[in-house]
């Protein structure tokens, strides 16, 4: 299986950088309440300085929108939106513990986390525009077809498992009590992203070895080496 952005994403979005990280063995009862916390404090410390619109991984990823003709403030990255919450009310949910630990380290950093359970994947996934035509499932069971030239994560069946980009995720390939196998991407605009991407994939990878006990498999992208294969 391959994971890889379009080229012509690559074109329009030039200071892209992806880490990825996949592994199996993930299971439900791990607990994770020490990185969670850690990574919850470093959030609420940048915190103090400015609100997360301030941030530049934030900044980023809003300019990123813009172009895609998007209103920043109505459709936010990921990890805009877990800040805003945490600022908002102080903690996050709990939902899953790899949930739990990557929504936590997405928060330390700034930087949008996605995590896919590779068993609902069909064949390759990649992040592209889309044709119009596509079947996405929100959380509730709904069915939509994303916007034509819209980025999405789609797979060879043409199924779209992340809509807008960093904004919204599928239902349908969530993390649940049963997932094993993942893929976890971790995408950067701003401009010191080459650095911590890298930092944040390898700090998500060493809490998989010490957590889960798993043999994390990682890599940083680049336009020039764009696939990542497990």
């Amino acid at each position: 299986m391959r994971f890889q952005h379009a080229s012509d994403l690559w074109q329009d979005f030039p200071h892209l950088v992806p880490g990825v990280i996949f592994t199996r063995g993930i299971t439900h009862d791990a607990s994770v309440d020490r990185p969670v916390a850690e990574f919850s404090a470093a959030a609420a410390e940048r915190l103090t300085a400015t609100q997360e619109s301030g941030l530049p991984e934030v900044q980023a990823w809003r300019r990123a929108f813009s172009a895609m003709g998007l209103r920043p403030t109505q459709y936010r990255c990921a990890s805009e939106s877990l800040l805003r919450r945490f600022r908002k009310e102080g903690s996050l949910p709990r939902i899953h513990p790899l949930i739990d630990l990557c929504n936590a380290a997405s928060l330390a950093y700034g930087i949008p986390v996605g995590v896919f359970d590779v068993s609902r994947i069909s064949g390759n996934l990649e992040v592209r525009y889309a044709d119009g035509d596509e079947t996405y499932e929100t959380f509730s069971g709904e069915v939509e077809h994303p916007d034509p030239h819209e980025v999405i994560f789609a797979d060879d069946s043409r199924r779209a498992h992340a809509r807008r980009w960093t904004n919204r995720q599928s239902g349908y390939s969530a993390v649940r009590d049963s997932t094993a196998d993942v893929l976890i991407i971790v995408e950067g605009l701003h401009e010191t992203a080459p650095a911590d991407v890298a930092k944040l994939t390898g700090a998500l990878a060493d809490e998989l070895r010490v957590h889960w006990s798993v043999a994390p498999e990682t890599a940083v992208l680049t336009r020039a080496s764009p696939r990542f294969v497990w």
